[in-house]
């Protein structure tokens, strides 16, 4: 292996070659994709990685690229193969120029690598939380062992709002469906682990999943979250300890009147039923 500490710069990013691990460090220059500057810097041991690759690039450049093991990144694994060429976070760009250099990296990085074949568990970290971002119809929230949805009333459908603000525990989930923001119909759906077979319902139907619009739920917001979810669901205790239940915090009086207004809104036009509407305002009541 070179050199420990020798780095490596191309467009958007820098890699570091240790002993045992490659750090990658992306730029902050308004040129950089935000996905980039939102994972500020990335450890990849070598154990997680599979090869490496050395390909021309476009306009005079080449790609230098580390090809991760299937499931060793949870980056990778949420985002199943959705992320478009110039936001893959394992490629290098270069000036066709410093082929010759670039592959030297390469050669050297090959001769360490021993692991093929899929990953038995995730070996590059998850983005750290508490993580949130703003979907078209909610705000989603994060803080490592509960998801939590507060429905938009601008944006969320009445089965939605129905259904009330939603918490789910990482222990009720068995996985994470995200689909990009940047193709039609956008979404991030929980898997729940109670559903069975059952097939979902559209997401914007679903209580266990938010959609994208145009600027709600980018991708280097959503992304990042959905990863930060499926890693605390993999790395879920096989048998979680019971823990007491904690009291549900009180809410602001003036969100809850904005909510019953809006649900009064929906019992006059005929989208919610005259018990629902009785039963749901007892609850948000019940919050203050």
């Amino acid at each position: 292996m070179s050199r420990m500490g020798d780095v490596l710069a191309g467009f958007h990013a820098a890699w570091e070659f240790e002993s045992d691990s490659v750090l990658i460090r992306y730029e902050r220059g308004i040129r950089t994709p935000k996905l980039f500057q939102t994972l500020g810097e990335r450890r990849v041991p070598l154990e997680a990685i599979a090869g490496v690759t050395l390909t021309p690039g476009k306009r005079g450049t080449v790609a230098l690229r580390l090809e991760p093991r299937p499931g060793a990144d949870p980056l990778l694994e949420a985002a199943a193969g959705q992320l478009k060429e110039g936001g893959d976070p394992y490629r290098l760009v270069l000036p066709a120029e410093r082929d010759a250099l670039a592959e030297y990296y390469a050669d050297e990085l090959r001769a360490q690598l021993t692991q093929t074949g899929p990953a038995e568990e995730f070996l590059v970290a998850a983005p750290e939380v508490p993580l949130q971002f703003k979907a078209y119809d909610a705000k989603a929230s994060f803080d490592g062992s509960v998801v939590r949805f507060r429905w938009f009333w601008t944006g969320a459908s009445s089965a939605k709002w129905k259904a009330g603000d939603q918490s789910f525990p990482v222990a009720e989930l068995s996985g994470v469906e995200w689909r990009s923001p940047e193709v039609f119909e956008g979404h991030l759906r929980l898997l729940r682990r109670d559903a069975g077979d059952a097939q979902p319902a559209q997401a914007d139907q679903d209580p266990a999943a938010v959609v994208f619009g145009l600027g709600y739920g980018p991708v280097h917001e959503s992304l990042p979250f959905a990863a930060a979810v499926l890693a605390a669901v993999r790395d879920r205790p096989a048998t979680p300890a019971a823990v007491p239940a904690a009291a549900a915090p009180r809410r602001d009086p003036a969100d809850i009147a904005e909510r019953i207004r809006h649900l009064g809104e929906l019992h006059q036009a005929g989208l919610v039923t005259d018990e629902e509407f009785s039963s749901k305002k007892a609850e948000l009541l019940a919050e203050l």
